[in-house]
């Protein structure tokens, strides 16, 4: 709703942002699924500023994914699914805005990540333009 005047709150949503993604929130992980849409929506009207706050963003969205992976607990597939599928897609908006920093850095994880679910997420960034 806030558009370009996020660029205001950045500082502090960033915090929020990392926060939620760090936690499972239950089987329906409704928080983390919210808080990947305002990281997407953030990403697309404050792209001017995401370079910078790129590295401490793509440490969460990645460590989010591996803990998704790894999950051994009550959440359903298709729960697992949406939240791979919503940081694939906060990746690719941040590769677009960082002109493809994010593929350069994904390029040692993906050759050294055995996870055949995680390395489908990271060829998507890598073949999106």
């Amino acid at each position: 709703r806030l558009g370009i005047l996020i660029v205001r709150h950045l500082k502090r949503l960033e915090r929020v942002i990392l926060g939620y993604l760090e936690v499972c929130d239950g089987p329906e992980e409704e928080a983390r699924l919210g808080i990947l849409e305002t990281l997407q929506c953030t990403i697309e009207h404050a792209w001017p500023r995401m370079p910078c706050r790129l590295p401490v963003l793509l440490q969460a969205l990645l460590k989010m994914m591996w803990d998704v992976h790894t999950d051994q607990g009550s959440t359903p597939q298709p729960v697992k699914a949406a939240l791979l599928q919503g940081a694939t897609e906060c990746l690719i908006l941040l590769d677009r805005c960082s002109e493809g920093q994010v593929k350069v850095l994904l390029e040692g994880v993906c050759s050294s990540c055995e996870e055949n679910r995680l390395r489908e997420c990271f060829r998507k960034v890598q073949e999106n333009t």
